[in-house]
């Protein structure tokens, strides 16, 4: 399963047998815990070393600082015990070396992996999680780790493989520093080795070619960082040649061992010259390693698996006399041999490492303990302990050697004793996958095993859970046949296995994971899960395709199968019915393709005829070295390929030519055609690799596909151009439609994201690397897609009334809104009609015209197909947006397919969803992961409330990493510390126990990532669950839940009163989730207080998930980083801040160049620069913001470095930054106010400051980098990528987390923000999405474009409630500023209808409204202006026949605000006691001071010839009127006081009320003062 941005749970089911795991590499940790195997099948295998420590010896052996043993003493003294950890998947092909990296900055072990095919990836050594992975053009053969004199933190490896070079390569970016290269005879190196010399700074790379030259290459400093490649100092040829390695003695630096096929050979490095040399005494022996144990003794590794101990003759001695003695004739000799005792002939050679235990310094010359490990192709790991065999033991077994001979001279050659063998040193340890599998009791759980189990294991599961059925079945019944592959059909949730017996096994997918991982009733039920099997292939079934699942013109019922007795098998799944058996091979049938859907001989045949002959075939491939067209529909064999001499290696496409590419493993390329059979030419060499090549090719396709969804202005102009009258009529007559029904016309006014509903939240892949095993299963558990069909099932059963009353979408309100921004005048919407009526007239015209002159009726046969062309991708896609919209987009998906193949007479198959699926999906990933024993109580809610299942057995989980490559935990693995496994040896005997444990503690101790994810798909799901009506798993409630849906009791009711019982069941389930959610997000780390080894959640995933495209996963997300936060106490987000404030971009000089000037904590470093001297910015493929500095500003580092460390990779530190930028901005919205600046050294300058008051550096430079994210989109698109999703140019999700934060943080930020254009550019975003979106609440995945504009809607909110007196300001200011563009429009030549300000007036009115219904106090004091902001935002037509109080009643609440419909004059009373009266006729406002203080009331009379204002705190009332000067009132117009009333004075309890007195004109002449307290005062003009 590829990699996604989505949150998926992986979760493996491995089986009885042990998979297959060739070792073909080894590597060990440096922390001697771990040992890291690698295979030919691409697998990585971490295991961990265990140790029994009660047998120590009597004195302890050496203690460590804390009084533990260190690991040298446990390994060389206590039994080993060694168990698979875990599996590392996504390697291709075979693994060709390995090793382990320490970063000590970091404190943390990678695990480097080179494949065969060139992949190069890096691991997390804890959880198996791939950090980096990258492609070579030549593999690694060996890669040595090595850390360089002049950067001792951080360590580097030197490669070699199919290439003249050495590659440097940097383990954490994987990128090559430098090369290293040859002058003289290059050629590719095959062993080297590196190692510093005595008293010297540089360091020495010593290797050798297979051609026989050793080179020596010197590096240093200065040449290292100049990155251009270092050439050799020097070389000498050798005789020998094909050098499988070459090391150096490390204990003098003298001697070199090189270890070749037939021969090793010690070398003096001074002049390599030959010291000694042998030779494998038995023929079929090959040397394939070897490495110094002490400067006298080697041990050398053969072929057979066995090694040998040698003891090297004085002149190999650099301390001895006769060190480099010209003629010395002794020989090395063995006397020490590691061998397997029983054991059988190797296939393959094995892989040796020896292991070090406490390597004494080279100094001091003296040998230390070694452990010798070798991994072979049985998945075997053998350990020896290499003993301590000292000169006199030696010397006694070249006694027994060579007899009297060892007493003479050494100058003469001995001859050794036939009948000596070298004494054997047996294993100290044995350890292989099938034995650890054997070990488990139960059995690790298979996806079948309710057909292969045995005998012992029905035995543990009856005792388990006290069952009394009797076991009848033999030994051979109990294995069964094995499964050998399998297919998932998502929409049926189905799993189909192939067996070796040729059955085909069919099963509900979620029982038969309930069967085997979950307690319940189903235990207790009899062949259940209920299942099919299909009896045809009498030979082991090979590939399974479900061609419907693939694409959707296949009809769903159909299921191929290919086998070993050379036959495809056609099969209903329905009914499970053999429906035809081809058998056009020769061979056993390897594979099984679909022909994609563009795979026919053009598009318009296609169209025309749904059933076109090469779309209903599928293609099969065969040993025989032939390929098969099997067409479904007809039965019967299309196209036989069976004219190759070499295996088929690769099928292509050529759709456009109809032709059918099959390349060879010989490189030929036999070229078909689909549709007659025949063969049309046979291709070598470059020709064949181009037409290869050149099969993907599809711009014609994507052209036609991309015009079907064209705008119809797009369609009338091509038809002008092409003279095309059917295409002008038809896009005329869609201009029509669309104008009659705007915002339904195209699925681009659809703010839903339907690709993300099309996803199964669950999916079974069969995994097996090999051939010979058994398959075993992963489940992989799509939150975000399980979460969607929840919520599509949901809402689909939901009236719109029913939504909006729930508060999900605000159709009505926005509609309202939007009504009063656009004009109230029909007149241009009818203009456009006539003109699309004229046009549709004109066109008819002219093709009557065109009728009658076409005499031979040419032009009504070109017509009628394209008609139906038309007319049925219309039909198609209308169908398609019919079914979206209400929610059935799989539905829809399938109705589509069967529809488009022409199958209308077909009966009925479309197998969708059904509902219950995604509820058993739900139900199985929340027990699986649900924290089992932590809360007794919880647990006994969960159970009968909430119908969840405890686990049966300790879970195997699993992660997927970048590239999809994935991690998952071996059933053997076991707890690391010593504690843990001496508590959880308590428990051997108990499975119960033991699954309890693992659920409330060993579940949480595995790694911070596992645990981050989990707990996000918990909190996720409760929540969703939550939102629900009434869902639980327990079946009886789940169908009163179904019966009583909103929807079945009318529209837009609720469920009524009277059902107390439901009503009552449905607050016990919401509360029952609500507790779920509260553990996994709050209360984890207090119930795992006592874990020692408790693995926190990372607060880097969670601030990356900040902007989720999910709304659960997202609000998760923010929930349990807000929790985590909050946890971690003031100290630790102080932490945060010192670790994460470097990477923040500093924008004081140049916003945001690409100069990036980083320096974290505690470190010094140089400056870290992104080449862009043109100011262009360099994309990447992570969503990034890059800060930078000049020359001339300063900088966080010092100019004099001790310890440069080098550059890091571009998009490692694009992704730190783009975390700090998040992380910094929730911790400076949430808790700004507590994080305070640090002290820095003295000599420096001042690092990050804080958020607080007189500390906020860190809030500016955050602020900075948000607004800049916000105001820059286009920037942003440039360095956009994928750290959370894909980025769709402004609307990333990086943005949409800016957004976010500004909002939220507003108050923290402000100081440093440009508020008008901050708040124009979220209005901007809200404008552009021109449709209905849905509130905050809605779960569904939208459109990116909806969701940023849906983010911009809740951000603008926040910051108009936190700040309402700078929202209203800055919007009355551009108001202001936009009247003045509309009186000088024409003359600076602005189109006012692309203004901002224009098109977002639904927006502003939506805000306006909600300040004003929750915050009317502080709205008072800026009523003038609100009220400029809204008579800019409402059409003014609208006031024409109607009152303030029906247009915008909310205004009305405020009793200083009055509208006379008579005279279109609206008068404001301002807070400084100004009134402002504007005139609608002319647009204008006059502003008048009316009273020394804030204006009470006013009111127009009703005739609109007096305006009464208030103040009550003057206590006096004045009445104005209008006056024009001028004949027939067409002069100025003023507006004067005629009269001024003393008032009565209020009482202190009436002035502070909410409810303000108002005005009420009870005639022409009269006005009443009406109180808070019900009084009236009337006066008189």
């Amino acid at each position: 399963m590829s990699q996604t941005s989505s949150l998926v749970i992986p979760i493996v089911l491995w089986g009885k047998d042990a998979p297959s795991h060739p070792i073909s590499s080894l590597a060990i940790s440096p922390d001697l815990q771990s040992i890291v195997t690698g295979c030919n099948d691409g697998q990585i295998i971490i295991w961990d070393i265990q140790h029994q420590e009660s047998k120590l010896p009597a004195g302890g052996g050496d203690l460590g600082d804390s009084g533990e043993v260190s690991p040298q003493v446990l390994l060389e003294t206590s039994p080993w015990e060694m168990t698979p950890r875990c599996f590392l998947i996504g390697h291709s092909g075979p693994i060709l070396s390995l090793a382990f990296v320490h970063l000590t900055t970091d404190n943390f072990d990678l695990i480097i992996s080179s494949s065969d095919n060139g992949e190069l990836c890096n691991w997390d050594a804890i959880d198996g999680r791939c950090l980096e992975s990258s492609k070579c053009l030549n593999p690694h053969t060996k890669m040595q780790p090595y850390t360089l004199a002049f950067n001792p933190l951080e360590p580097k490896l030197f490669c070699t493989g199919y290439y003249p070079d050495i590659h440097i390569i940097d383990p954490v970016t994987l990128e090559t520093l430098i090369c290293l290269s040859s002058h003289v005879n290059p050629d590719w190196v095959s062993a080297l080795h590196v190692l510093r010399p005595n008293k010297k700074l540089d360091d020495v790379i010593l290797a050798t070619t297979i051609s026989g030259t050793v080179k020596v290459w010197t590096v240093n400093e200065q040449e290292f960082r100049e990155k251009t490649p270092l050439y050799e100092n020097e070389s000498k040829t050798i005789r020998t040649k094909n050098v499988s390695t070459l090391v150096c003695c490390l204990f003098n630096n003298r001697t070199v061992l090189i270890v070749a096929d037939k021969v090793w050979q010690i070398y003096d490095a001074g002049d390599f010259s030959v010291l000694t040399q042998c030779t494998p005494k038995n023929k079929s022996e090959t040397w394939i390693g070897g490495d110094f144990i002490a400067p006298e003794k080697v041990v050398i590794f053969g072929s057979s698996g066995k090694a040998y101990l040698f003891k090297l003759p004085n002149n190999c001695i650099v301390d001895h006399k006769d060190f480099h003695r010209i003629g010395f004739k002794d020989e090395p000799f063995n006397y020490c041999v590691f061998n397997v005792p029983n054991s059988k002939n190797l296939v393959a050679p094995p892989c040796f490492n020896v292991l070090s235990l406490g390597m004494e310094p080279p100094s001091t010359r003296k040998p230390s303990k070694f452990i010798l490990i070798r991994g072979d192709h049985e998945s075997k790991v053998v350990v020896w302990s290499i003993p301590d065999v000292t000169n006199s033991q030696i010397s006694q077994l070249k006694q027994m050697a060579f007899g009297e001979h060892s007493a003479e001279s050494e100058d003469t050659k001995k001859t050794l004793n036939p009948n000596f063998t070298p004494p054997e040193v047996p294993p100290k340890s044995i350890s292989s996958l099938q034995q650890a599998w054997d070990n488990l009791k139960p059995s690790p759980p298979g996806i079948l095993d309710q057909f292969v189990s045995t005998i012992d294991d029905k035995i543990i599961i009856e005792s388990f859970f006290n069952l009394k059925d009797a076991i009848n079945a033999d030994t051979d019944e109990c294995h069964g046949p094995l499964l050998t592959c399998s297919i998932f059909i998502p929409q049926q949730s189905r799993l189909v296995c192939g067996r070796e017996d040729g059955s085909i096994v069919v099963v509900p997918a979620t029982h038969a994971i309930m069967l085997h991982l979950l307690h319940g009733r189903h235990q207790q039920y009899e062949e259940w899960p209920l299942h099919q099997i299909l009896l045809g292939h009498k030979g082991k079934v090979n590939c399974l395709v479900y061609p419907h699942g693939v694409h959707p013109r296949y009809d769903p019922a159909y299921l191929v199968s290919g086998g070993r007795d050379f036959s495809v098998i056609l099969w209903d799944i329905v009914k499970c019915d053999l429906l035809y058996r081809f058998c056009c091979h020769a061979g056993e049938i390897t594979q099984i393709l679909v022909p994609p859907n563009d795979c026919s001989f053009n598009l318009i045949h296609y169209m025309r005829y749904p059933q076109a002959r090469v779309l209903q075939t599928v293609c099969s491939i065969s040993t025989d070295h032939s390929a098969a067209l099997l067409s479904l529909r007809e039965k019967k064999c299309v196209l036989l390929a069976s004219r190759h001499l070499f295996p088929i290696t690769s099928i292509k496409w050529r759709p456009l030519d109809d032709f059918l590419i099959i390349g060879c493993a010989d490189g030929t390329v036999h070229v078909w055609q689909m549709e007659t059979g025949h063969l049309d030419r046979v291709l070598y060499g470059m020709a064949a690799e181009d037409v290869l090549l050149a099969c993907d090719e599809n711009g014609n396709l994507t052209a036609m596909q991309e015009t079907g969804l064209a705008n119809p202005a797009v369609h009338f102009f091509r038809g002008l151009k092409s003279r095309n009258l059917a295409a002008i009529r038809h896009a005329a007559q869609r201009g029509l439609n669309q104008l009659h029904q705007p915002g339904q016309h195209g699925p681009a006014n659809d703010p839903l994201d339907h690709s993300r509903t099309r996803l199964p939240p669950l999916v079974v892949q069969g995994l097996r690397t090999n051939d010979t095993d058994p398959e075993a299963h992963v489940l992989f558990f799509d939150v975000e897609a399980l979460i969607v069909q929840l919520l599509s099932d949901e809402y689909g059963a939901l009236s719109p009334c029913t939504l909006e009353a729930q508060g999900l979408i605000g159709q009505t309100e926005y509609c309202k809104i939007v009504t009063l921004t656009h004009s109230s005048s029909p007149d241009a919407q009818k203009k456009i009609a006539d003109f699309f009526g004229k046009v549709k007239d004109r066109a008819g015209d002219m093709e009557k015209i065109l009728k009658d002159k076409d005499k031979h009726g040419l032009f009504a046969k070109v017509k009628e197909g394209a008609e139906k062309i038309q007319a049925k991708a219309e039909s198609a896609l209308l169908i398609k947006q019919e079914k979206e919209s209400a929610s059935h987009s799989t539905a829809s998906l399938a109705g589509l397919g069967s529809e488009g193949s022409g199958s209308g007479s077909r009966r009925n198959r479309n197998l969708l969803f059904e509902s219950s699926i995604p509820m058993e999906i739900a139900q199985l990933l929340i027990s699986l992961l649900l924290g089992w024993g932590l809360d007794q109580e919880l647990d006994s809610i969960c159970e009968a409330r909430l119908g969840l299942l405890k686990p049966l057995v300790p879970i195997c989980f699993g992660q997927i990493s970048r590239g999809g490559y994935m991690s998952l935990m071996s059933p053997t693995w076991k707890p690391s510390t010593r504690s843990k496994l001496e508590e959880a040896l308590k428990f051997q005997s108990s499975l119960s126990q033991r699954v309890k444990w693992f659920t409330s503690r060993t579940h949480w101790e595995v790694s911070c990532s596992l645990t981050t994810n989990h707990l996000l798909a918990i909190v996720a799901l409760a929540n969703t669950l939550m939102s629900m009506q009434n869902a639980t798993f327990v079946a009886e409630q789940e169908r009163i839940r179904k019966a009583n849906r909103p929807s079945t009791k009318g529209t837009g009711n609720l469920l009524p009163q009277s059902d107390d019982g439901y009503i009552t069941q449905q607050a016990a389930s919401k509360h029952g989730w609500s507790l779920v959610a509260t553990l996994h997000c709050v209360m984890l780390h207090e119930k795992l207080k006592h874990s020692i080894c408790y693995k926190e959640p990372l607060v880097e995933t969670l601030a990356l998930r900040w902007q989720d495209r999910c709304v659960e996963v997202r609000d998760a997300a923010q929930a349990l980083l807000l929790a985590e936060l909050s946890r971690i106490g003031v100290e630790g987000r102080k932490r945060l801040v010192d670790l994460w404030g470097p990477y923040l971009p500093n924008l004081n000089v140049d916003p945001f160049s690409t100069n990036v000037n980083v320096t974290p904590v505690g470190q010094q470093v140089t400056p870290v620069t992104t080449p862009s001297s043109q100011g262009e910015l360099v994309a990447d493929d992570q969503a990034s913001v890059v800060g930078g500095t000049t020359a001339n500003s300063e900088q966080d580092f010092d100019e004099d470095v001790d310890e440069p460390s080098l550059k890091p990779s571009p998009s490692e530190h694009k992704r730190k930054q783009t975390t700090a930028i998040i992380l910094l901005g929730v911790l400076g919205a949430e808790f700004g106010q507590e994080i305070t600046a640090r002290s820095m050294d003295s000599g420096r300058n001042k690092g990050v400051e804080g958020f607080g008051v007189g500390n906020s550096n860190l809030a500016r430079l955050t602020s900075k980098a948000l607004s800049h994210l916000l105001l820059n989109p286009q920037q942003n698109q440039a360095l956009g990528g994928k750290v959370m999703v894909a980025p769709t140019g402004p609307f990333s999700p990086l943005r949409r987390a800016a957004i976010d934060l500004i909002g939220r943080g507003f108050t923290v930020w402000e100081p440093f923000l440009d508020v008008s254009k901050v708040l124009l550019a979220l209005l901007e975003l809200c404008c552009e999405a021109d449709n209905l979106v849905p509130s905050m609440s809605f779960g569904l995945p939208l459109t990116p474009q909806a969701d940023a504009c849906r983010t911009a809607r809740h951000a603008l909110t926040l910051i108009a409630t936190a700040r309402p007196a700078a929202f209203i300001t800055t919007m009355a200011k551009e108001v202001a500023r936009y009247n003045t563009l509309q009186q000088n429009a024409q003359a600076i030549q602005i189109n006012l209808s692309n203004i901002i300000l224009n098109r977002s007036k639904p927006e502003i009115l939506r805000v306006i409204e909600l300040l004003i219904e929750k915050m009317q106090s502080e709205i008072s004091d800026l009523i003038v202006e609100v009220m400029d902001i809204v008579l800019h935002c409402v059409d003014h037509g609208h006031l024409k026949t109607r009152g303030l109080g029906e247009v915008f009643p909310v205004l009305c609440r405020f009793s200083q605000v009055t509208h006379c419909p008579t005279t279109r004059r609206i008068a404001v009373g301002s807070r400084q006691g100004h009134l402002a009266i504007y005139e609608l006729r002319s647009s204008k406002c006059q502003t008048i001071p009316a009273h020394a203080s804030p204006i009470t009331a006013c009111a127009f009379s009703p005739d609109g010839k007096f305006l009464a204002s208030y103040s009550c705190t003057e206590n006096k009332m004045s009445f104005w009127q209008q006056s024009s000067s001028g004949m027939f009132g067409l002069g100025h117009t003023q507006t004067r006081c005629v009269k001024t009333i003393s008032t009565v004075p209020l009482p202190d309890n009436l002035k502070n009320t909410i409810r303000s007195p108002r005005l009420v004109w009870t005639g022409s002449r009269n006005v009443s003062l009406l109180l808070a307290d019900g009084s009236e005062n009337r006066y008189g003009v």
